[in-house]
């Protein structure tokens, strides 16, 4: 917690300075008003027989301390306010902007709901608690000490009451504490696993309702809910016996300080004006023990918040491009993979690329084939870096990627995944993802290579169509196309293609086929399909199977040597005669 208020208090760091100078000014005016209270008790009312002109004088200064602390207390408020909230937008924009570095294996370990509790919920917990820290724990300290002062000076020979009951306090505290932290983390992980059922319900909404299983989900939400509540009862359930056993301390204080008070009072030993203010500084030191308890079960409570906002910052991308050249640039579009193997983590028995050598010509048009599973995909993830091999290198442009800045590199690739991607907004603000400073015009163009266009003006606005989130308005073929036209306006020296014609009917996929010819001329293609028809006038064929190159070649090549190359076109072409 502390790591993080020393690094993302940031440009709030006035505010932060701020809010604990009021709050200081707020518990020096504060503890006056015990001592005007005496007075008038001691010198008003007994030594004066009831003047009441010096009562009314000090009862409008109680009035104007009482609010002078006020104001200082709501000042205090508003530049912790301030600061809190600037302190949890730094970090939560810390937490974005590295997520933003991660590369896929990164990304692979942690969901997307984990990743939106972790910038809203606990974001939120965090904030409770920097307001605690900033307000609470720098009062209740400043409290304490100004109280003890005037408790010490008015009668000294009450302290050894203070001397049991702190350390038994603290005890109790420390216990709490440790029982408390381990039980929130749990609870958060619950909340993940429920964030984790309803996005996954509301996202596919329509598959529930057409296989009716509206039932299932409900019955699956509400045995996470009841998992979440059953959590958080166990983790609360430690830390609700805190102001209990804090008020049967301070209470067990108040009626030894009344005990042995009383009596020096009655002895003459200390005046009923003194006695009235010592049990209020009495009770302003356990309520700031109190204050100090509570701040610290907020820390106990967001400190799993805490935990995991760390886990995100401290995450290390795997992929990295840091002390690279800044002013190497790609020159072309060569490939080229030298005994490249690849796995997905360290730990992985198996490999799912092995002994992968191959060169693509600048230019060159390949199409990959090959049966799912075959890792044809994760192959050409490593021309742009979104993963790194295991072992061998890889080169574009006649450099190892590992030499370029990934800026450098990935503007020089397009990918159209085989999970397509548009996002909110209209058509042309998603296209223009490829290229920012793109003209209608050129977009235009784009969308007509890529077969988009014609759909796009059928559409009540056309390109200012509002493609709603994830391109929900449109179906499966046009968000293809969208994305190929969205890649086509990167003007990329590499551009790939992963099965991104599989919605779209035979006849689209062959005008999209030529036009693409005649766009991407001098641009290095890789096209990865399930159809023969998508790669068979591409350069070359590379045939993959279990991780593994089991062929190159042309279309003739391929279907005079090559049994499954050959089986393939024979089933499809029979498919399209029937």
């Amino acid at each position: 917690m502390f790591r993080l208020l020393k690094n993302y208090t940031g440009d709030g760091w006035w505010a932060a300075l701020l809010g604990p100078f009021f709050t200081i000014l707020e518990v020096i005016v504060d503890a006056l008003i015990p001592l005007v209270m005496s007075d008038i008790i001691d010198i008003g009312i007994y030594e004066l027989g009831g003047d009441m002109n010096f009562i009314i004088r000090k009862g409008e200064m109680m009035v104007l301390l009482a609010l002078l602390g006020a104001f200082f207390g709501a000042l205090s408020g508003l530049f912790s306010s301030i600061s809190s909230t600037r302190f949890v937008h730094n970090i939560r924009s810390a937490m974005f902007t590295k997520i933003q570095d991660y590369s896929f294996e990164n990304i692979e370990k942690y969901p997307v709901p984990t990743v939106v509790m972790r910038l809203t919920t606990d974001m939120r917990m965090l904030r409770m608690a920097y307001v605690s820290i900033v307000r609470m724990l720098i009062r209740a300290p400043f409290n304490l000490i100004i109280s003890a002062y005037f408790v010490f000076t008015l009668n000294s020979s009450m302290a050894w009451i203070f001397a049991i009951a702190i350390p038994v306090l603290g005890l109790g505290l420390i216990i709490i504490y440790a029982k408390a932290h381990p039980r929130f983390r749990q609870m958060m992980l619950k909340f993940d696993a429920l964030d984790g059922n309803l996005e996954e319900n509301i996202d596919g909404i329509r598959v529930v309702k057409t296989f009716v299983r509206e039932d299932y989900e409900n019955e699956k939400f509400d045995n996470s809910s009841a998992m979440v509540k059953k959590a958080q009862r166990y983790a609360e359930s430690i830390v609700i016996v805190d102001r209990p056993f804090f008020e049967l301390v301070m209470y067990a204080c108040m009626i030894a300080i009344a005990w042995f008070g009383g009596k020096d009072v009655i002895a003459g030993n200390m005046t009923t004006g003194n006695f009235m203010a010592y049990l209020s500084y009495i009770r302003a030191i356990l309520f700031a023990l109190l204050m100090v308890s509570n701040v610290f079960l907020s820390i106990v409570m967001a400190q799993a918040s805490v935990d995991r906002a760390n886990e995100i910052l401290d995450e290390k991308p795997t992929v990295s491009d840091e002390g690279n050249d800044p002013d190497l640039k790609v020159e072309d579009g060569s490939i080229e993979f030298r005994n490249v193997s690849f796995k997905y983590s360290k730990d992985a028995l198996n490999y799912v690329l092995s002994d992968v050598d191959l060169k693509i010509a600048s230019g060159e048009v390949i199409g990959i084939l090959g049966p799912t599973g075959s890792s044809k995909t994760t192959l050409v993830q490593l021309i742009p870096r979104l993963y790194d091999t295991s072992e061998g290198e890889v080169y574009v442009g006649g450099h190892n990627v590992r030499e370029y800045k990934l800026n450098e590199l990935r503007d020089a690739v397009a990918m159209v995944l085989q999970k397509n991607t548009l996002f909110s907004g209209t058509i042309e603000e998603n296209m223009r993802w490829g290229d920012p400073s793109a003209t209608h015009e050129q977009i235009v163009e784009a969308c007509r290579y890529a077969q988009a266009d014609e759909f796009i003006r059928h559409m009540p606005k056309m390109y200012d169509t509002d493609l709603g989130q994830g391109g929900v308005n449109v179906s499966g073929g046009q968000k293809q196309r969208l994305c190929i036209a969205r890649a086509l306006l990167k003007h990329p020296k590499i551009i790939i293609l992963d099965d991104s014609t599989s919605a779209v009917d035979t006849d689209t996929d062959h005008r999209i086929q030529l036009a693409l010819k005649e766009k991407l001329g001098g641009m290095t293609t890789i096209i990865i399909a399930q159809r023969v028809a998508s790669v068979k006038e591409a350069d070359r064929i590379i045939i993959m199977n279990n991780g593994r190159i089991e062929d190159i070649g042309n279309h003739n090549e391929l279907m005079e040597r090559n049994e499954m190359y050959r089986d393939l076109y024979n089933t499809q072409m029979e498919g399209t005669l029937e």
